[in-house]
């Protein structure tokens, strides 16, 4: 995949996770609902766990510079590494559906569990110095819900985008016989001669 490609797809990623995160979604004071899980998926699902790890660390400081909902905890950004950093791993270059759908399972599942329940639950029970399960069983509730929203929305809408970038994406090497005019083919073909290797034509 060209290099620039990546960086305009990246960009645009970025963009909507920033948006999505910060503008669309909603805010309580121990549960967020948001769709900021949709361009990091993409992001590992297209450009691979490094790239979608950048793209969610960015998400969250540009996020919290740009629109700040409360003061920096450096532990949501460990949080957002991990996730970009799991869904990169495990969805990048799954070439079937079957196996796009079961890595796609086990990533939700962990990214629910462990960081929106555990991780997320403790950086909040240290931010207002609370006990952690306060906060830890109703976001178990809310992981129980998103699970399968989340799984069967990205299936199909990987499903719906899968073709359009994988066509933009795609490396488009022009061939050698379409730049040499269709008569000098014919003429090569049928004289038996190639006119590039004639010297006499060349001069």
């Amino acid at each position: 995949m060209p290099k620039v490609k990546k960086i305009v797809l990246g960009s645009l990623l970025l963009a909507i996770l920033i948006v999505v995160e910060r503008l669309v979604s909603i805010q309580t004071p121990i549960l967020r609902i948001s769709f900021a899980y949709v361009p990091i998926i993409l992001s590992g699902i297209l450009l691979g766990p490094i790239w979608s790890t950048t793209i969610a660390v960015l998400g969250d400081l540009l996020g919290m510079l740009l629109f700040p909902k409360s003061s920096f905890f450096i532990g949501f950004t460990i949080s957002a590494a991990l996730t970009g950093l799991i869904y990169g791993l495990l969805l990048y270059n799954t070439k079937s559906s079957k196996t796009f759908l079961i890595r796609l399972i086990i990533s939700n599942f962990l990214v629910l569990l462990f960081i929106h329940v555990g991780l997320t639950s403790l950086w909040i029970a240290i931010t207002l110095q609370k006990a952690f399960w306060v906060f830890a069983p109703p976001r178990i509730i809310s992981a129980g819900i998103l699970f399968p929203i989340e799984v069967s929305s990205m299936y199909v809408l990987k499903r719906l985008l899968e073709r359009p970038i994988s066509k933009y994406l795609q490396d488009v090497v022009p061939s050698v016989t379409a730049e040499i005019p269709h008569t000098a083919v014919t003429q090569a073909v049928v004289g038996g001669t190639s006119p590039v290797h004639d010297p006499e034509d060349a001069l």
